[in-house]
C-alpha cells in the first residue's frame, strides 16, 4: 500500500525479509523501487518479517539557501533514536499494537567500598528495548474512566499550552457513521488567532493513526479557536486534501462537531457565566465574525452566543436577556458602536434612550457595526408574561443605531414642537446647511432634544462608527462617508444666539456658530474634527 511503498522517499533500496508461521524457508522481496523487485530465498530465525531500509546519502547543497528557508530533515534523521521517537510519538503513538525500539539509556554505578570522600558518580550506557507509543487514546475512553486531570494534562502537552481547558468536550458517535472526538475550548486565545498565519483544524486519526495534524474542514471559521482530535475508522488512511474535500462522511462529522461546540458553549453560558464572559473576552470577536462573514446566514446558532454590554444594567447581557427586560411598547434592539464605553455611555443621544425607559448596547469593537448590518433583525422567543409584565410573542426585532435619524423615539408633543420650530425657522436651517456645505446633507430640528445643543445623525447604510473604520483601511481605498445630519435643540439655548445671529443678519457669526456646533457634535461622538486649527481660532474669537 501507500505506507509501504512512501519508504522509497527516503530509501535507495528496501528489502522484507519474511518467514511464515510454520514453513521452513525465508523469502526475500527487495526493489530499488525504480525497476521492478526480486523475490529469493533467504534466512530467517523464526517467523515473522524484517523490514529493512538502506538509506539515501544526504543531498549535497549549493550553500545558497536563504536565512528564512526552513531546513529539511536529513536522511541520517531515520537513523537517530530521537528522531524515530519522534515520528512513533506523533504518528503512531496510538496505534493498538505496541512499537518497541532498542534505546540507550544511562545508570550511575554502585559507589566503590573504597571510593575517596571526593568521589565523584560514574555512570554507564546500556541498552534496552523499550515500547514508544502509549497504545491506549484517551479519546476512546469512557467520560466515566478518564479525570479531568487527566483531560488537562493531555491538552496541555499535546497542544502546548500551560494552562488548562476552559471546556472539555469528549462524544462518541455511533450509526451510520462512527467515531470519537475530544474538542477543547483553550482558556485564552493564542497571539496569532487573528493573524493571516493562524492554521485551524482538528487532528484527524483513522483507527489511532495520524492522517492530517490540522484537518480545516472539520471546524467553521467561527470556531477556529478550538482545538482536539477526531478519530474514526470510516476515514480511509489514503485521503488526501482533495478527496477530504469532496467527503461526506467528514462533513457530517464537521456538522456534528459544530453540533456539540454550540451545545456545549450555550451550557456554559447558562450555567457559568463568570466563566463564560471570560471566554468571550478571548473569542467573542470571531464570533461576531461569523454572522457578518455569512452574510448573516449563521445568526441563529450565533445571535444567542454574543454578549455585548448593557448601558442600563451596567453589565453584559446577551439578546435574549436584553428582549426579556424590554418595554412592551419598544420595537426594536437599540445600540451604539464607539471605541470606548465609557464616552458611549456619556452620549447625550444614548441618555436620551435610557431616560426614556430603552436600554442601549454599548459595543467597542470595531466588528460589532458590521456584524449588526449582516443581521438586520434578531428573531425573538416569545416571552412568558405574568400580573406586572404581559410578557411578548415571538417576533423579529430590528437592529437600530441610536446614532441613525430613524429612531422615531419622540412624543407626539416633541414632533409637533421640532415641526413647529422648522417650520418657523426654515431660513436658519436653510443659512445653516449653506454654511456648513457637503459636510452635511441638512440641518433640521431635533425631534427627541437631550442637553446638548446639536448631534450629528447619519442617513442610510454607513453610520459615523463604521466610517471611522473603513477609514483605517490600506492606504488610497476610497472609504465610503456617511451622510451626516446636524440636529439643532430648539430647547436649547444656543438655538436662541442662532435665531439672534439669524435676525440681525450678522452672516459671519451665524457661520462661526455653524462651524463650532458641527466640530464640537463630532468631537462628542469621538471623530475627529476636519479643521483642528480652525476649530481653536473660532473658539478664541469667540472668547
Amino acid at each position: 500500500g501507500v505506507g509501504f511503498y512512501s519508504a522509497f522517499m527516503v530509501a535507495s533500496k528496501v528489502r522484507v525479509v519474511t518467514k511464515a508461521y510454520g514453513e521452513d524457508q525465508a523469502h526475500a522481496w527487495e526493489s530499488d523501487g525504480v525497476e521492478g523487485y526480486t523475490i529469493s530465498e533467504a534466512e530467517r530465525d523464526g517467523h515473522g518479517t524484517d523490514v529493512i531500509l538502506t538509506l539515501r546519502d544526504e543531498p549535497e547543497t549549493d550553500g545558497r539557501a536563504g536565512e528564512d528557508d526552513e531546513p529539511e530533515r536529513g536522511y541520517d534523521t531515520y537513523l537517530s533514536e530521537w528522531g524515530l521517537r519522534d515520528l512513533v510519538t506523533r504518528y503512531s503513538n496510538y496505534v493498538r499494537h505496541p512499537i518497541r525500539m532498542m534505546v540507550t539509556k544511562s545508570r550511575q554505578l554502585p559507589k566503590p567500598d573504597d571510593a575517596p570522600e571526593d568521589y565523584t558518580p560514574e555512570y554507564e550506557d546500556y541498552e534496552e528495548l523499550e515500547t514508544l507509543n502509549s497504545m491506549t487514546p484517551i479519546w476512546r475512553k469512557r467520560k466515566q474512566e478518564v479525570e479531568q486531570s487527566d483531560y488537562d494534562e493531555f491538552y496541555k502537552s499535546t497542544f502546548h499550552d500551560w494552562e488548562d481547558p476552559a471546556r472539555t468536550i469528549p462524544f462518541h458517535v455511533e450509526g451510520t457513521l462512527d467515531y470519537h472526538a475530544l474538542l477543547f475550548v483553550p482558556s485564552r486565545a493564542p497571539f496569532d488567532l487573528y493573524s493571516k498565519d493562524y492554521e485551524k483544524g482538528l487532528a484527524l486519526y483513522s483507527s489511532n493513526v495520524l492522517i492530517m495534524e490540522k484537518c480545516a474542514d472539520l471546524l467553521p471559521d467561527y470556531y477556529n479557536f478550538v482545538r482536539g482530535v477526531v478519530d474514526s475508522p470510516d476515514v480511509s488512511l489514503n485521503i488526501s486534501r482533495e478527496t477530504l474535500q469532496q467527503d461526506r462522511q467528514l462533513r457530517a462529522m464537521a456538522r456534528s462537531v459544530e453540533r456539540q461546540i454550540t451545545r456545549n458553549l450555550q451550557d456554559m453560558r447558562d450555567n457559568d457565566r463568570e466563566a463564560y464572559e471570560k471566554f468571550f473576552d478571548n473569542f467573542g470577536r470571531g464570533l461576531k465574525f461569523g454572522i457578518y462573514n455569512s452574510y448573516g446566514m449563521k445568526a441563529d446558532p450565533l445571535a444567542d452566543l454574543l454578549l455585548f454590554w448593557s448601558a442600563r444594567e451596567g453589565k453584559m447581557v446577551t439578546f435574549a436577556e436584553y428582549v426579556a427586560g424590554m418595554p412592551k411598547e419598544q420595537e426594536a434592539i437599540y445600540f451604539v458602536t464607539g471605541d470606548l464605553r465609557d464616552r458611549l455611555e456619556k452620549l447625550p443621544i444614548v441618555r436620551t434612550v435610557v431616560d426614556k425607559g430603552f436600554d442601549v448596547l454599548l459595543c467597542t469593537q470595531d466588528v460589532d457595526e458590521f456584524t449588526f448590518q449582516a443581521m438586520r433583525s434578531y428573531h425573538a422567543a416569545a416571552v412568558a408574561g405574568d400580573s406586572e409584565n404581559p410578557g411578548r410573542d415571538a417576533c423579529d426585532l430590528d437592529l437600530k443605531n441610536v446614532t441613525s435619524g430613524d429612531l422615531d423615539l419622540a412624543t407626539e408633543e416633541e414632533k409637533e414642537a421640532a415641526q413647529k420650530a422648522t417650520t418657523e425657522h426654515e431660513g436658519l436651517f436653510q443659512a445653516l446647511a449653506q454654511k456648513l456645505g457637503s459636510k452635511v446633507e441638512k440641518v433640521v430640528a431635533a425631534a427627541s432634544p437631550t442637553d446638548a445643543p446639536a448631534r450629528i445623525t447619519t442617513e442610510g447604510p454607513v453610520s459615523l462608527e463604521m466610517e471611522r473604520v473603513l477609514a483605517q483601511g490600506p492606504e488610497g481605498m476610497d472609504a465610503p462617508h456617511s451622510r451626516r445630519v446636524l440636529e439643532l435643540n430648539a430647547e436649547h439655548p444656543v438655538f436662541a444666539k442662532l435665531v439672534a445671529a439669524q435676525d440681525a443678519e450678522d452672516d459671519e457669526k451665524l457661520g462661526l456658530y455653524a462651524s463650532l456646533l458641527y466640530d464640537q457634535a463630532l468631537l462628542v461622538e469621538g471623530l475627529p474634527v476636519d479643521d483642528p486649527v480652525a476649530f481653536a481660532q473660532n473658539v478664541c474669537s469667540l472668547m
